[in-house]
């Protein structure tokens, strides 16, 4: 039986403010599940409108499904966290393996494959569509009542306040305020928030651009991730239900603008010849969407009574996968952090023990970002010496082993994996 939360001091309105009911915003909010049934005051503040499914009596987002959808990757890393969130359960049967990883090099003579079989695990990681994420998270924190929603709210001003922040909140076309011991701000890459407060992000620009769409290929995947990495820039195909792949293709922001442009059977046909025909003719593709591409990081990830995370603390290049893994295991990681300074009877806003997340999350941090960075630009480097060398480590890797499966423990994001703690 779990002792209850020390009680704090009750001159603000809550003790941790979310700001993003977005998948990093709601996995917070599950992981200190715990410490808001034993009296912690949690509040998630969402912009976009949330809808109650009649059907089943939990939250939903307020769009319908389509071919189209958008998806992310999850580690085996993340399976794990969710486990222990309660939602993996409810994620199980909407998500689509990654049994076997493929890399290689357009024209070149490295290959590494990757077998779940030879990590023993079920899968190196998942795929699964946002919508149907956020739903599985959203429906868990259904459930728990004690974490009060405000929504849709927007925060249009925060500052700084003795022993805390206080917001500015708009809400329904009524203008409040709310003082919070500590506010997480977790509302995108984006963040005009973020940038009234005066956090400076270090930004590198990549020159390339992401073609981001659904496509249907004429053999099944077979629950293979491919990453092929080619001289116009790389491109990955994720395995999702019913046969479809979710595709990432990088390439100059001049041919991003041609690519864009094309109907879809040229669209698909172009496809076709940079990726060749393993999985057979490609027969649809979905709407697309393109963005540049950049590596981000916050000067600033904590202030007293602040917290900077996920995409607003930073963001990477898309095609290994791992931005919303890394931001997963900051949340966890968060979230001890502040059920550690409530059971001291700290203030969870309190600076030090902040600080002593950010420093603890810092190397995860710097080795997923390099592993991202080194990945692309390795890749991206021209000429014949550069070409022979990381195809010989993907050969490399591909003969020996332990090379191989310390490259797979990477991937699966399970080398800096800590999962939520239950007890309080």
């Amino acid at each position: 039986m779990s002792r209850p939360a020390p009680a704090l001091e009750t001159e603000f309105d809550s003790d941790v403010v979310i700001i993003g009911g977005g998948m990093v915003g709601a996995a917070l909010a599950l992981a200190l599940a715990p410490l808001a049934r034993s009296g912690l005051k949690v509040t998630v503040i969402e912009p976009k409108p949330l809808k109650l499914d009649e059907a089943d009596k939990t939250l939903q987002p307020s769009y319908q499904p389509s071919y189209d959808a958008r998806a992310s990757a999850l580690s085996y890393g993340a399976r794990l966290i969710f486990e222990q969130l309660g939602v993996w359960d409810d994620l199980s049967s909407v998500v689509t393996p990654i049994r076997h990883v493929h890399v290689s090099e357009k024209g070149q003579f490295g290959i590494t494959r990757l077998n779940h079989k030879e990590s023993n695990v079920p899968a190196l990681g998942y795929v699964v569509e946002n919508r149907l994420l956020g739903q599985c998270l959203l429906g868990q924190l259904e459930q728990h009542k004690e974490i009060r929603f405000r929504c849709p709210a927007e925060v249009q001003a925060m500052q700084a306040v003795e022993g805390g922040m206080s917001l500015t909140l708009n809400e329904n076309g009524e203008v409040s305020t709310l003082r919070a011991r500590l506010a997480v701000l977790a509302d995108g890459g984006r963040s005009a928030l973020g940038e009234s407060l005066g956090i400076e992000t270090d930004v590198h620009e990549y020159g390339d651009t992401a073609i981001i769409t659904n496509v249907t290929p004429g053999k099944h995947h077979d629950y293979v991730a491919w990453e092929r990495f080619t001289d116009q820039g790389a491109m990955a195909l994720l395995p999702l239900s019913e046969g479809r792949c979710a595709l990432v293709w990088t390439m100059s922001h001049e041919l991003a603008a041609e690519r864009m442009a094309l109907d879809d059977n040229t669209f698909l046909d172009t496809l076709q010849k940079r990726f060749g025909f393993r999985m057979g003719r490609f027969t649809r593709v979905g709407e697309r969407h393109c963005y540049p591409l950049s590596l981000k990081q916050a000067r600033e990830q904590v202030r007293p009574g602040l917290v900077v995370l996920g995409n607003a603390a930073h963001s990477m290049h898309p095609v290994a996968g791992q931005g919303f893994n890394l931001s997963l295991r900051d949340a966890v990681a968060l979230a001890d952090v502040i059920k550690d300074n409530v059971m001291a009877r700290k203030s969870p806003g309190a600076l030090k023990p902040l600080l002593g997340y950010v420093d603890d999350q810092q190397r995860d941090q710097l080795l997923t970002m390099r592993f991202c960075d080194l990945l692309v630009k390795g890749f991206g480097e021209p000429g014949m010496i550069p070409a022979f060398g990381r195809n010989l480590g993907l050969a490399a890797m591909e003969a020996v082993p332990p090379l191989r499966r310390l490259f797979a423990r990477e991937a699966m994001g399970v080398g800096s994996i800590k999962t939520p703690r239950t007890e309080l």
